[in-house]
Formats: structure tokens, sequence, C-alpha cells
């Protein structure tokens, strides 16, 4: 190997698109905890979250992409060749969307509420955190576990059942709620940030000078918006909102243990918290393994054969360093090697990404940069990320799962929806008429990515004519709607004892004027339908099926 040879001028193009889309997910973390709510008691700081909360989420960037540098220079060394681009590692985007509305947010409500600890509001931040810390330990864990069994889950789960789910969330929460809340909301810059987006990443289309795509619609929104901002005052007219008046947040080093969280009952409430949000995680944590699988193969095809399990024990190890430093975000290879190869990358780029992001971490650097980057400007690759997981979900999976991807995004739009009627109700209570809507969107909606997961893999069995399989997946399906981990009709969407859901539901039924409408969405009536339907597919699976028997030429195509 040449002297140097890890590092060439293509090493610049990917530094920029890796950093920017980790700060980007960063960006996604801060505003998802921090504008939840008006009321201030119910969402984090911003001063906690980037002091507190973004360090160690840094670290496990750091960890995994010096580990992927090592990787790279020790392949190019063995195998003699100067063109040996090193996995990129980052932020997962997705998971990021279920950690902060589905377990840092309930994990700071039930430190505070009534019928919870009772703590103060920075007390509650704390244990929310710890809870989110303590989550991504263990997803770290388990993925560390599972690893080396990667190719046998690929085996268990159907791809269209883990992708499906990644479709869904990709589609109605990382591309389409920041086109909604923030693109749209300043056309001028989301617009054309997004345009470049489109030409430069989705089409793949070289900018004049080979300008990285990502970089080019940052600055350029950033220009625009500057320029708006100047002409709107000096023409006494908006073209832009001007720049959030942030409160000014002074860098202090995280306090991971506070000297309040030195107690047993403390951590035994964290715990219990961490394990009830698991099952929300889990499956993040295996759609990443089966992507490190792919992300992997993808890098053997274009050239550079990595050892799989050394990729996959790296994300998990990375993970684990992070959330015990106090990270919430769990790491994942990033789809797109051959992209960054093509870019002319090297290792020198996550070797750059890694000192970059360690040193913005360390000594605050991200305080500022989120304070003076316009969300308008940087949102838009959030829509590349979540369109490019959604067609990577669709050429992933064999055509005739398709409609199996497409039934694992409903329960996605369902949560979507529930967002904004959350916000019109601001914690009041339905009116009689919408509280039966209300509540079956809250079934719909609670536990979505396990419904998706199990409803996808449910039905790409069907669609290979295994019904018992099928089965099975319904069974597991019955099981965790009976105990809240999907279909909860409570509003914090809890994990609890189905007697103890009917009581609160019947205290609701009192309220409106058909009862049985409330009451027949109970843990009970979803279990006993995924057991009746579950039922059903074994009885079926004991007829032949006539269309097995026609020619190959008169069957449907799949």
């Amino acid at each position: 190997m040449t002297r140097c040879a890890w590092a060439r001028w293509g090493d610049l193009n990917a530094f920029f698109g890796l950093i920017l889309d980790n700060v980007a997910v960063m960006i996604v973390l801060v505003v998802l905890v921090t504008s939840a709510s008006p009321v201030a008691d119910e969402r984090y700081s911003r001063e906690f979250v980037l002091t507190q909360m973004i360090p160690g989420t840094a670290l496990g960037v750091v960890v995994g992409d010096l580990a992927y540098t090592w990787m790279a220079l020790r392949l190019a060394r063995r195998i003699g060749r100067s063109d040996v681009t090193a996995m990129p590692l980052g932020l997962d985007t997705p998971s990021t969307f279920a950690v902060g509305p589905l377990v840092l947010l309930p994990a700071l409500k039930q430190g505070m509420g009534v019928d919870g600890f009772g703590m103060d509001h920075q007390q509650a931040m704390v244990f929310g955190w710890h809870v989110g810390a303590v989550v991504l330990v263990l997803v770290g864990v388990f993925k560390s576990v599972v690893a080396p069994m990667g190719g046998k889950i690929r085996q268990w789960v159907p791809r269209a059942g883990l992708l499906g789910s990644l479709a869904g969330i990709a589609l109605a929460l990382i591309a389409f709620v920041p086109l909604w809340t923030h693109i749209a909301a300043v056309p001028v810059v989301g617009l054309m940030s997004l345009t470049v987006i489109l030409v430069a990443l989705v089409a793949h289309r070289a900018l004049p000078g080979k300008i990285p795509g990502a970089l080019a619609a940052v600055v350029l929104g950033l220009l625009i918006y500057l320029a708006g901002d100047y002409l709107g005052g000096a023409l006494d007219w908006p073209v832009v909102p001007p720049l959030e008046a942030h409160t000014s947040v002074t860098w202090r080093p995280p306090e991971l243990l506070p000297e309040f969280s030195w107690n047993v009952l403390w951590w035994q409430r964290v715990a219990w918290q961490a394990l009830a949000s698991l099952p929300i995680m889990l499956p993040f944590a295996l759609a990443t393994i089966v992507g490190g699988i792919d992300c992997t193969e993808s890098a053997a095809a274009a050239g550079d054969e990595y050892d799989t399990r050394t990729i996959l024990l790296t994300e998990g190890l990375a993970s684990v360093a992070a959330g015990a430093c106090g990270g919430v975000i769990q790491n994942t290879p990033y789809i797109g090697h051959p992209a960054y190869k093509a870019m002319g990358g090297r290792a020198a780029y996550t070797l750059a990404t890694a000192i970059f992001v360690g040193a913005a971490g360390l000594f605050g650097w991200f305080i500022h940069l989120f304070d003076w980057l316009p969300e308008a400007a940087a949102f838009p690759i959030l829509v590349f990320i979540g369109l490019e997981i959604a067609a990577q979900s669709f050429r992933a999976t064999p055509v005739r799962h398709f409609p199996a991807v497409a039934l694992a995004v409903l329960p996605a739009l369902a949560y979507l929806a529930l967002i904004p009627m959350n916000r019109a109700l601001a914690g009041r209570a339905p009116d009689a008429d919408a509280a039966v809507v209300v509540q079956s969107l809250r079934c719909l909606a609670g536990g979505f990515i396990v419904t998706s997961l199990l409803w996808a893999s449910a039905l790409a069995a069907i669609l290979d004519g295994r019904l018992v399989r099928s089965a099975v997946y319904l069974g597991v399906a019955a099981v965790c709607s009976l105990f809240g981990i999907i279909h909860s009709p409570l509003q914090s969407a809890a994990i609890a004892w189905p007697h103890e859901v009917f009581a609160q539901m019947q205290v609701l039924a009192r309220t409106v004027e058909h009862p049985a409408a409330i009451l027949c969405q109970s843990p009970y009536h979803w279990a006993a339908a995924y057991g009746l339907a579950a039922v059903l597919l074994v009885a079926l699976s004991a007829f032949r099926n006539p269309a097995s028997e026609l020619p190959s030429h008169a069957r449907l195509p799949r």
C-alpha cells in the first residue's frame, strides 16, 4: 500500500455527506424532545439535551467510525490495494423518531406525573435521560449478542417484515413530518434545499465543481435564509420567519450521575421503565442488524469485502459505549458504501467524521451549530433519507411481498394522524363523538413498529403459502396486544395487565353515548381477534390451494 493511499480528495465529499447525515439526526432528536409540547414541564429543555444527551450520543459515532477506519486500513494492507473505502457509520435515523416520542418523553411524563414518581422537572429529565441511556445499552448488548446470528434472523423474519416497518417510518415520519413541519413552513428556503437534494442525491447528478450535494443544499438554504431575513427587515415584509431566539446555552460537561440518582430505588425505576420500552426499540435493533448485513454485502459487491460479524459487532459495541456515557441513539452502518466509494472516499472520511464529531461533542460546538443552522435548510436531507429507506425496502424485498411492505406502512400512518390530533386536543379529552375515532387511532398507532413487523411478516407468509407460519405471527400479535405492547387504547400507550386497562376503559365509556364502541377495542378483543384469525389460517392450511395446481404460465404474477 502506497503512502497516504488511504486519503484522497474524494474523502472531502464523503465527509460532508456523512457528517451532515449525523448532524441532521441530532437536530431531529433536539426538535422532537424540546418542542413536543407548549408546556415547559412536558418537554426537555434545550440546554439539557445539548449538554447531557448529545455528547454521549456523539461518542458512539466516534467509536464506530474509528473502528471502521481501522478495518479499512487493515483490509487495504492485507489485500495490497489503495482504493479501499471504509464502511460509513452513523446515528440511526428511524430509531431516533422512536426513542424521542416513544421512550424519552413517556419517561419524562412518568417521572413527573401524578400517577408516576412525583419528581420535579429537573429530576424527571434526568430520569428520562437515564431510561434512554439504559435502553441504548440494552439494545447495544442485544445487537452484540445477536450479531453472529444475523443470518438466522433473516430466515426467521422475512425482509417484508423488517423493511416494511422501516418503510412506514421512512415515509410517514422521516420524510413527511419534516416536510410538513419545517420545509413547507419556509418554502422559499426548504424547496430550494430540497431541489438540490433531489438532483444531487436522488438523481445522482453531479453539481458544478463536484460540490457535495448535502453541503450544497445546506449552504444554499442558509444563504437564502440570511438574505430573506435581511430583505424582510428592509422591505418590512416577511420573506422568512426570524431565526428563533434560543436561550443562551452555556456548555458544561455532562453530569452522568447527579447526587439524587445514587440510590437503588432510582435505578429500579429506571430499569423497569427501560424494560417496558424494549419492545419498541428491539425491532429497530433487528433492522440495523439485517441492514448491516446488506451494507456489508453491498460493500463486497463494490470490491471491499469486510467481515460481516465484525461490522455488526462494532455497531453493537459502539451503541453500548454511547449508552454508558449518556447517549440515546443507536449506531448503524449506513446504506451507501458504493456511493461513498464512487465519490472517491477512502478511509480518511470516516476518520475525519470521528474527529469532528468527537471534538464537537467534547467542546460543545453542536450548541452553536444548531443555533445557526435553519431547520428548513437542514431537514431536506431527511426527505432524501426517508425516500432512500423506502426505496431500499422495496428493492430488497421480493416482488411478491410488495403488498406486505405496503401493509406495514398503514400503522405508521395511524401514528402520523395521531400527531396533529394530539396537538389539537392539547391534553383535553375529546368530545363524545370523537372519542371512538381517537381511540381507534390510538389502538392502531400504539406499538405501531411491532404491529407493522408482525402484519407484514404474516402477509408475506400467506403470500408464500405458509399459512401455519403466518398463524404463528398472529399468535405473537395476540400476546402482544393482550399486554399493550401493540394496540394499547390508553393515551400513554402503557404496557399493563389487561384487567387494569379494561378498568380505565370503563371509566372512559361512561362519558360517551355508546359505551360498547369504546369497550369493544379492549386488549381482550384484540387478542381474541388475532387468535381467531390464527385459527382460521391453520384451518385453511389443511385445504389444498387450487392456484398451486394451475400451470405455471397461468398463475398470477408475483
